[in-house]
């Protein structure tokens, strides 16, 4: 198995959509865009600036096949993000949802990451949560954060391999959620 992790491009829109809604899960996608959440974030994955852009995703593709993808940006740009991501959600759907800050400065925050059901345990989550650090190190970022479901202890795990932290926990969508944080410093194993 021939795994690749690259840039997204807009071509990619309809991919980070499905990973993104793979990963919000229904209740939290209907909460967050309303009914037409799919094609709500297919357009946010082509703007320039959202919190959803192809510009902040990576692809995973396994002998050329979309397999999965991983979204995250500067913590410090999440107003920046947020506003035209929220801007455009009520647009289409008529409502603007209430969302709690879920990064903030001095954080290079993991926002979403999904695989497809049919390329999962075969390492691709782990091969984009190791792409995105070492992007976010890269550019100069000390700490990756993300925030996963306190009921899911398996998701929990496979970033605690990787060298995540608990950090504290915060609420979204009425979901408790831990947030963890990877040090740039840090053995990763």
């Amino acid at each position: 198995m021939d795994i690749k992790i690259r840039k997204a491009t807009t071509n990619d829109a309809s991919v980070i959509a499905q990973v993104i809604c793979l990963g919000f899960g229904e209740d939290m996608m209907r909460q967050y865009c309303g009914e037409n959440g799919v094609s709500i974030i297919e357009a946010l994955a082509k703007m320039e600036v959202s919190q959803y852009s192809y510009r902040h995703a990576l692809i995973a593709e396994v002998d050329g096949q979309a397999a999965g993808a991983i979204v995250g940006y500067d913590g410090a740009q999440l107003q920046e993000l947020r506003q035209p991501t929220l801007a455009y959600i009520y647009s289409q759907a008529g409502f603007m949802p209430q969302i709690q800050n879920e990064t903030e400065a001095g954080e290079f925050y993991l926002d979403t990451l999904a695989v497809f059901p049919a390329y999962r345990h075969q390492g691709i989550g782990k091969a984009l949560i190791l792409a995105l650090c070492e992007k976010a190190f890269n550019e100069g970022h000390q700490r990756v954060g993300l925030l996963v479901d306190t009921d899911n202890p398996k998701a929990e795990h496979l970033y605690t391999s990787l060298g995540f932290r608990r950090i504290n926990q915060k609420t979204l969508f009425n979901h408790e959620l831990w947030h963890l944080q990877a040090l740039k410093h840090q053995e990763k194993k």
